[in-house]
Order: C-alpha cells, then structure tokens, then sequence
C-alpha cells in the first residue's frame, strides 16, 4: 500500500444483508499490554457468513472488521508485555475485552463475563493485515502447526467446550450430533476421541459435509435419526449435541435422547421454540447451553492439534487471499466445503 499507516480490512458496516466490503482502515495501533500480530490465516466462522447474510441474534457494534478466528507473527511488543519477542508464532483467543475483576473473569471464566467484548463484533477482527491483541489471550503456535490449520482453532475450542465440558460423553457412549457445520463436525471429532460412538445429522444439502464427517469416522444421518438413537437397546442415545441452533433441531433432541440422558447446546438460533418442554422434565434430561471457551480449553486444544490427535486437515476447503473474500464466503456458504481461511 501506498500509505504504511494503513491497513486493507473486511468491513461489516450495517445490519442490512450483503453489508460487507473491503475497506481501507487506519493500521492498528497497540497499548502497552498488547503485541501487534502481522496476521497469516483467519478462518470464515459461520457467524460472519450471518452477518454478511443478515438476520444475527447477537449485539454488534458497526462497523466492525470481521474475523475472530486467527493467528499470525508477533511485529511489535507493548512495554508492558513480558515473555514474547518480535517474529514469535502466535494464536489468540476472542474476547478481546473483560473486566478482569468481574466475579466470572476471577474464576476464569471470562467468557461469561458481561462485559466480554469480542474480535469481530464489538471489537474489530483479524480479516485486515495487522491485529491488535492482548498478551492475555495469546497462545503459542507450536511450529509443526501451519498457520491455516491454526486458524481453526478457535471454533475447535467451542467444540472442545460443549463436549468435554458441557457434555457428559463417556466411552462406549452414543452420541449424536445435530448439524455438519464445522462446529458440529469438530463435536463430533471430539466426542470419538472420547470414545463415543458418534453419528451426525444434516440436510441433502449438506451432503458435501456430511461426506467430509463420514471421513472423522462417523455414522452419517439425512433420515432414520431415530432409528439409529434407539438402535441399541430402544431407549434413545445417551446424548445430544445440537450444534444446529435451530428449534426443529432441539425438539428431535429432546425426542431422541434417553432417560437421564443429556443435551449440550452450542448452536445459535433466533427462533422461538412452539413446542413443549414436557417431555425433558418427563425423561429427567440436562439440558445444558454452551459458550465459548477459556485459557485451559485453548491449551488443550493447541496441545491436541501438535500432537495430531486433534486433525483439522479434512475440514479446511481452502485458502483465499483477502482480496477474494467473496468467492471464499460463497463457497462455504453453499455448504461445498467445511471451512474457508483467508490470508490477508
């Protein structure tokens, strides 16, 4: 660029659909307890294809630059930051703002915090060439890990959140899984690690995906969810991740899973339900909602993702410079692929 001050980033400028363009922004500046990270891969979170879509359920700040999904090189340190240099490997989490004494941040758990601020929506993102990013909230990028496989590992962590901690997964479990998006895929990844039998539930549309979680080793559902819950002995799976968020969704959860059974929510969805609870107090089932993610969760994951346990290989669909963002949103918004990264 002609100007070194400035900085090419992906804008979400209203609430209106198809409010997003290329932008020429101020460089990012930081505050002494922040390193400036020259960002190498940000990963397309299906909540940016909302927002480019329109119809989103969460507070916004506008504009805002999207992209809450990234990693990237260390090319400036705060004076207040010990422990990292320029030219360091290096993730980051999401909430890029807490208040450190809230009664929720002091037991780590910030994500919870009220007055958690996030990349991407009330704070701008990563989809531009430089990020401003507490030392707080930056992880290591271990060097057998390539910077577009790192990029997923923010929503690995949502998957990691709703099925260790929010879930009760057992081995030998039947688990089910509502939703082939990338949240849902990585669940269930997750939940076979955890020695889970695991099955996935989408759409014809999603036959794309659904091929892509028949590769993590899972039971593959357009129909016959029922039949495949009740398979073993008649009584339904022993849990249910919905990872959909759409009513439809939890109503088949509530009728699918046994008694004493479990649900982890983690999917989003504005919709009112217009069905009854009655049968999750009849069946004694936890249902149980699920945000997120915190330090240890991320250090587990980044952990898994060294060692190859964790294989985030088969849902990455590509890589697009920044410039083609529209191309890599499209793409993954017809549901071709799993998960789009830009490269700014």
């Amino acid at each position: 660029m002609s100007d070194s001050r400035a900085d090419l980033a992906l804008v979400n400028y209203a609430a209106d659909p198809l409010s997003v363009e290329l932008r020429e922004i101020p460089k990012a500046t930081i505050r002494p307890d922040e390193v400036l990270l020259e960002v190498a891969a940000v990963g397309v979170c299906g909540s940016d294809l909302h927002m480019w879509q329109g119809g989103i359920s969460w507070e916004m700040n506008y504009p805002v630059v999207l992209g809450h999904e990234f990693c990237g090189v260390i090319r400036e340190i705060g004076a207040d930051v010990n422990g990292w240099q320029e030219g360091d490997r290096a993730i980051s989490e999401t909430s890029a703002t807490i208040d450190p004494h809230s009664p929720l941040s002091r037991r780590g758990l910030y994500n919870l915090d009220p007055a958690r601020q996030g990349y991407g929506a009330l704070v701008d993102g990563a989809m531009r060439s430089f990020v401003a990013v507490p030392q707080r909230i930056l992880h290591r990028l271990p060097e057998g890990v390539p910077f577009e496989h790192a990029a997923l590992t923010e929503p690995c962590c949502v998957a990691y959140n709703a099925v260790v901690n929010n879930g009760q997964v057992k081995p030998g479990d039947r688990v089910l899984v509502m939703g082939p998006g990338p949240i849902g895929i990585f669940s269930a990844h997750l939940a076979r690690l955890a020695g889970a039998e695991v099955a996935i539930a989408g759409l014809p549309s999603d036959a794309s995906r659904l091929r892509i979680a028949g590769e993590y080793g899972c039971t593959t559902l357009v129909e016959g969810v029922e039949e495949w819950a009740r398979e073993r002995d008649g009584l339904g799976c022993d849990g249910v991740i919905d990872a959909a968020g759409a009513s439809a969704a939890l109503k088949v959860a509530i009728e699918v899973v046994r008694p004493a059974g479990w649900i982890s929510k983690v999917g989003w969805g504005p919709q009112p339900l217009n069905f009854s609870l009655d049968p999750l107090v009849q069946k004694n089932v936890t249902l149980q909602g699920s945000f997120s993610h915190n330090w240890p969760i991320w250090e587990a994951v980044v952990a898994m993702m060294a060692s190859g346990q964790l294989n985030v290989t088969r849902a990455l669909g590509g890589t697009w410079p920044l410039e083609q963002w529209h191309t890599a949103f499209e793409t993954m918004h017809s549901r071709k692929i799993v998960k789009a990264v830009l490269t700014p």
